[in-house]
Formats: C-alpha cells, sequence, structure tokens
C-alpha cells in the first residue's frame, strides 16, 4: 500500500500492465461492497458531522487551499529573497525550512554545525537572524509555517519578538509551528531532551498560544515523516491522530479546556501516489477525528470536531533518476490532496532529490497548484468522489485499520510507552523492509528507475549553496555574541534555567531571553542542563 519510492537500481524488464493497486486488489467494486454502508452516519453533507466530505460546506467553491512552497537555504538574507519571489508569483502562505543545526539547537558556530550550515533550510540561530529572514514581510499579513521541532518554542520566541518590533498585536498572527516532538521519537530523531520534557514544552506553547495568539496553531501534527521513514497509510493516520490524542490529553491534565486547544491544533499529511489511497485516507481521517472530539473528549465547539490538515506531495517517491518525472508525480499527488480535501497544500519541487529547490523548479511546483485550482475545474464540485464503492471501501478499510492501531497503542498504556518500548519504530521498520522487497522484487514500480529507464542520464542545474554563506553567517554570529549586552543576556538565561527547574511555562522567560540575544544554542543548552538528553530509548 502506498508509493515506495526507494531509488537503488535494478534490472530493467519488459513492460506489462501495471499493478491494479487497491486494499483487496479487486477489478470491481459494487453495492455488496458497503452492505453496511449508512450514507446518512458516515457521510453526511460537507461541512457537517462527520466532516468526510470536508469541513466546510463549499470547500474551494468558496476558498480555495493555502498555496505553499517549502522554502528556506543559505542565509536568512538569501531566504528572505525567496520569499519575496514566491509572494510575487502568487505564493498565499510561507512556509520556512530550517538548516540541520538549527533543527537540532545549535548555532552555526557549533563545531558540529561545520559543512552543515544553510545546506538543508535556512540557518536561524538568533533573533537578528529571525528579524532578517521577514525583513520587508508583514508578519500581520502573511500566514508563515514553520517546520521545527526540538527548539520550535524558541523559533516561536523570535518570531513573537519580530511581530513586536513590527508593532504587531499578538492576535495578529496567523501561521503554524510544526512542533510536534512525538513524531521525532517515531521516525525523524530529531530530538534533544528525553519524551517527558520534550512533550512538556510542546505543551507550554500550546498553553502560550491559547492566551495571547489564537489564530496560530502552536503545533501540527505530523504524519508526513512517518510515512516518509516507511510507514503505510493506515499506520501514518493512526500514529499522527494517536499523538494528536495524546497532546490533547496533556493538555487537558495542564487544566486548559479541550475546546481551546482542539480548535487550534492542525495536521500534516503526506501524499504518496497510490491516487485513491490517499483521498481516503484523508476522509478517514477527518471521521475518525469528528467522532473521537466529539464522543472521547466531548468537545463542545463545532470546530473543535474539525481535522484541518496540511499536505505535502510525497518526498520519497522523487527520484533523482529523469527528474522531470517528478513534476507528473507531484501533479497526480497535488489532485489527490485536493480531492481529499486538504486545507493547505505544499508541492515538491522537481529536483528536491538532489539538493534544495532551484527558483525555477519552485516555480514549477507552484504553477503546478495553480493550474489544478484555475484550470482543471476541481475546485467547482465538493468531494465528487463521494458515495464511489470504491473510495468508500478504503476510506471504511483505512479507518479500521487506524482503530486496529489504536487498540495496540492503549494496550501498551498509550503514546509515550510506546516509544519507550520501540513500538513505532519496529512497526515503521517492518512496513519500510516490505516496501523495499516489493521493489527490488519489481512488484512495486518506479518509472525511471527500475523500469522505463534511460542509459545515460543527463544532469540539471541544482541549487548550490556556497562555502563563503556559511562563513558569513558564523562571523555574523560572532559579532553579535561579542557585542549585547552581558549583564542582560546572563540574567536572561538564568531565568530561562529557573523556568525550567521550576516546571513553569517556558514561553515568557525564552521571549525575554531571545530579546536579550540569546541563541538557540544557548537556550537549548540552558533546557538541556535541566530536562537531560535523550540517546534513542531501546534497541528492538
Amino acid at each position: 500500500m502506498g508509493a515506495h519510492g526507494v531509488r537503488p537500481t535494478g534490472a530493467g524488464a519488459a513492460p506489462k500492465a501495471p499493478p491494479r493497486g487497491g486494499a483487496d486488489d479487486k477489478a470491481h467494486w459494487g453495492p455488496d461492497d458497503l452492505k453496511d454502508f449508512d450514507p446518512a452516519t458516515s457521510l453526511a453533507e460537507p461541512g457537517q458531522y462527520p466532516y468526510t466530505r470536508g469541513i466546510h460546506r463549499e470547500m474551494y467553491r468558496q476558498r480555495l487551499w493555502t498555496m505553499r512552497q517549502f522554502a528556506g537555504f543559505g542565509s536568512a538574507d538569501d531566504t528572505n529573497e525567496r520569499f519575496k519571489y514566491l509572494l510575487a508569483h502568487g505564493q498565499t502562505g510561507l512556509s520556512t525550512a530550517f538548516d540541520l543545526p538549527t533543527l537540532m539547537g545549535r548555532d552555526s558556530d557549533d563545531p558540529l554545525a561545520l559543512g552543515e550550515v544553510g545546506r538543508c533550510g535556512v540557518a536561524v540561530s538568533s533573533l537578528d537572524d529571525m528579524r532578517r529572514l521577514f525583513d520587508g514581510i508583514n508578519l500581520g499579513e502573511v500566514s508563515t509555517s514553520m517546520t521545527i521541532n526540538a527548539p520550535a518554542a524558541i523559533l516561536l520566541a523570535f518570531y513573537i519578538a519580530v511581530a513586536k518590533e513590527q508593532g504587531l498585536g499578538l492576535d495578529q498572527l496567523r501561521g503554524t509551528l510544526q512542533n510536534d516532538i512525538l513524531k521525532e521519537f517515531h521516525s525523524q530523531n530529531e530530538y534533544v531532551f528525553p519524551p517527558r520534557p520534550s512533550v512538556k514544552l510542546v505543551i507550554d506553547t500550546i498553553e502560550y498560544g491559547t492566551q495571547h495568539t489564537p489564530q496560530w496553531n502552536t503545533v501540527s501534527i505530523s504524519g508526513y515523516h512517518i510515512r516518509e521513514a516507511g510507514a503505510t497509510a493506515a499506520e501514518e493516520l493512526a500514529f499522527t491522530l494517536a499523538d494528536g490524542m495524546a497532546y490533547l490529553e496533556e493538555s487537558i491534565a495542564r487544566g486548559l479546556d479541550v475546546d481551546a486547544v482542539a480548535k487550534r491544533l492542525s495536521f500534516f499529511f503526506d501524499v504518496h501516489n497510490n491516487f485513491f489511497e490517499e483521498i481516503a485516507k484523508f476522509r478517514a481521517a477527518r471521521r475518525i477525528w469528528a467522532k473521537v472530539m466529539r464522543h472521547k473528549y466531548q468537545a463542545k465547539n463545532e470546530r473543535s470536531w474539525w481535522l484541518r490538515t496540511h499536505a505535502q506531495t510525497a518526498g520519497v517517491s522523487l527520484t533523482e533518476q529523469q527528474p522531470t518525472n517528478n513534476i507528473v508525480r507531484v501533479a497526480y499527488q497535488a489532485l489527490a490532496a485536493v480531492l481529499g480535501g486538504t486545507q493547505s497544500l505544499h508541492t515538491n519541487s522537481y529536483d528536491e532529490t538532489l539538493a534544495l529547490p532551484s527558483a525555477n523548479a519552485a516555480k514549477v511546483a507552484l504553477r503546478t497548484q495553480q493550474v489544478l485550482a484555475y484550470e482543471t475545474g476541481v475546485t467547482k464540485t465538493v468531494d465528487p468522489l463521494a458515495g464511489s464503492y470504491y473510495v468508500e471501501h478504503l476510506t471504511n478499510e483505512i479507518e479500521d485499520q487506524a482503530e486496529a492501531i489504536f487498540a495496540e497503542i492503549d494496550a501498551l498504556g498509550g503514546v509515550l510507552p510506546a516509544i519507550d518500548s520501540g513500538y513505532f519504530r519496529r512497526r515503521i521498520a517492518e512496513s519500510a523492509l516490505r516496501q523495499a522487497r516489493e521493489f527490488e522484487s519489481g512488484e512495486a514500480v518506479t518509472v525511471g528507475v527500475n523500469k522505463f529507464r534511460d542509459e545515460v542520464e543527463k544532469p540539471i542545474e541544482i541549487l548550490q549553496i556556497d562555502q563563503a554563506t556559511e562563513d558569513q553567517q558564523v562571523a555574523r554570529l560572532k559579532e553579535l555574541k561579542k557585542n549585547r549586552d552581558v549583564a542582560r543576556h546572563k540574567a536572561a538565561l538564568e531565568k530561562v534555567r529557573h523556568t525550567a527547574g521550576a516546571g513553569e511555562n517556558m514561553m515568557p522567560s525564552l521571549i525575554e531571553a531571545s530579546e536579550a540575544d540569546a541563541t538557540v544554542g544557548e537556550m537549548m543548552e540552558t533546557m538541556q542542563s535541566v530536562f537531560g538528553s535523550y540517546d534513542g530509548g531501546p534497541e528492538w
């Protein structure tokens, strides 16, 4: 199930009919496949519980999805230029990628950052970097997404400090902080602190957001990286919603109102090549979440029942061989996301398997969304696949599979105990192995890689990050550290340490430290002295 997206070279074979796909690999579907299906309760109308058909009555007839392109490379100045380029070409929201040192909570001048600064995203070590990243961009007029997890609270603190400098009220800020540390322990490994203090830091941002940033999504529960690591569609869905429930339960334990928290939660799903399965996944996700929120958690506000989601086309499905084929893959994946009812969409650039997107490749990816929105007519009808025997069967099946996985997690004591037991990593690894074997056997076809190969590959131009970018970033950071107010900086970091030790909400002290020119690495090290670090958990 799902796309396989691995890129080893395999022997070609004579073309044959493509695999039929689908959960049961049936050729024909009909009423007998939906014997117990009640459209009134399983579907209802668009904009009505359980929201299988979409969370809004008119969906894209009234408002298109937000078009985002992941942007971030080199220095803050480089990325600021790309942001303005994308906005000028019709992008409606900014999506920020950070480099590996920033993702791991390290400064650009950290010895372990050598050679990685600005390579896979933008380098942001200080408030000054964040200030330059959004120079000339009014944060009250743009929706911003930031893909950051372990140091997410610090990057949010920087963003809030910049907004204050622009004279904005925090209630004007719109956007999303990924801030989903649980999935890091499942799949992506960009964690710093142990699971429990890591989750506590997420709840700190949720609590702060409910009080101060009512339009800001302080956590985007992400299945994307779980799927990229090898999970099936049902596993991606179940693990993601289980993580969402875990954050919600921790928030309720903090004393927060379920409706105050739930209506600002958002989700982030991958979109792979199995077209109908991906559509069904989005539909099943909305239905499951609506039921859980209404009945298990007793949320009263209907907006709390909505599963609002961002979608991104599958990075792991991109190939370095025949890279222009990726444009076609992305277009079909984008169509699946739209037919599935996403609220926001990022389309990958065709060169991303080789490097960070070039400006032209990013524009092609954006144009892919615009052609979909304005030329194909798919926005004229809400959930046009509703009632399809096949799609409704797939939706039901994915929901059933997810419910079985929830039961397994509950039997282990919940998400955190399941992390401790290695459950998530083990299950993802087993699924990834199955997919790899399907690829190697030829059962799963990747066009241009293990079938329909070119003997000679023509190279394409890719974005290159010059070493001078790292040198300039490091020099700028050293200058900031040399010239800041030493007493103010020291006092601010001591307050961060005290707040962490006292178990208080970290956000106010992190904002204060940001304004005192404390860096990402310094604030992370200060918290780490209290929270400890994590070595990856049990070997399974």
